[in-house]
This record gives C-alpha cells, structure tokens and sequence, in this order.
C-alpha cells in the first residue's frame, strides 16, 4: 500500500462526506431518514419534514407546469407586428394562387423578451431541481415530483386550446 493510497484511506473515514452506509441509493426506496435534499444543509430525518418536503417539491413541481403555461400564454399576447403577406403562385392549368404567409415578429431588446429570457432561466433551473430531487430515488419525494407535475398540467393547461389560424394554408 503506497503512501497516496493510506491518505486517501484515511481521509474517506474520517471525513464527513457519507460513509458506506450512508451511500446514495441507486434504485428507488421509501425512507424519511438522512435523505439528502438538493442541498447539504437540507437533511430530512423525521416523518414530519419528510411531509413537508413532499407539499414543498409538490408545489414546485405544479408551480413548473404552470410557468410553462403562462410562459407560452406571455409570448401569445406579446408577439408584435404580425404582417399577411400574399403572393400569387402559379397554380394548376395555368390559373393563379393566392399563397399568404404570416411573419410574426418580436423585437430583441423589447420588455416582453427580456422577461421571457429571466422566466426561462426560472424554468430551466426548476427543471433542473426537480430532476435532481427524482434522482434522489426517495419514493415519497419522486410521487411528489410526479404529483405535482400532474396537477400542475391539469389546472393550468385546460385552457390551452388549439387554434387553427386560417390563412396559413389557404390556396
């Protein structure tokens, strides 16, 4: 055994990094002790903070798909100069088309982009989150990811409707 190798020995045992029988699991389990959230300081070891953990990343989890929601809805009410352009197109036995286009335009440097920009750094980084907290394999706080992701889809996107804009194939 080499000098390196007693160190790096040595310094596994008594650090304060998991020991092996703390390890982080690696296929799905139900526990409430020593589970580890997202951060080092954020330790669940009771019944109680485990329920408060699973409303907390189920609120967060519903509160992702409705930032989606409202997110889609912004750029909707935001998307400025819309302009029809028609052309005529040679159609079939020499007769004439009328082909018309949409150009929906938004500027750069315009409020409504900037907050579109600071919301999808919000989103991203919750996506993240909430990633990080279903690779934890704790089943209570997975069913609160899935949960709340559910919910979330239920009550804010029932009013997503699908509109079908005429003048985008009109020939």
């Amino acid at each position: 055994m080499s000098h390196m190798d007693h160190m790096d020995h040595n310094s596994t045992t008594s650090s304060p990094s998991p020991s092996h029988g703390d390890m982080m699991h690696m296929t799905f389990y139900f526990g409430f002790k020593n589970v580890e959230l997202l951060f080092s300081g954020l330790v669940i070891n009771t019944v109680g903070e485990m329920a408060g953990a699973f409303v907390a990343v189920f609120l967060l989890a519903m509160f992702y798909e409705g930032l989606k929601i409202a997110r889609e809805s912004l750029l909707r009410k935001s998307q400025v100069s819309i302009r029809y352009n028609s052309m005529p197109v040679p159609g079939p036995n020499g007769t004439i088309l009328m082909e018309t286009h949409k150009t929906v335009g938004q500027q750069m440097l315009s409020f409504p982009h900037l907050l579109q920009t600071v919301l999808h750094i919000i989103q991203v980084v919750i996506s993240y989150f909430l990633m990080l907290i279903f690779m934890t394999y704790n089943g209570y706080l997975c069913i609160a990811v899935a949960a709340g992701a559910g919910t979330g889809y239920f009550l804010f996107s029932w009013k997503k409707a699908v509109v079908v804009d005429i003048t985008e194939h009109c020939h």
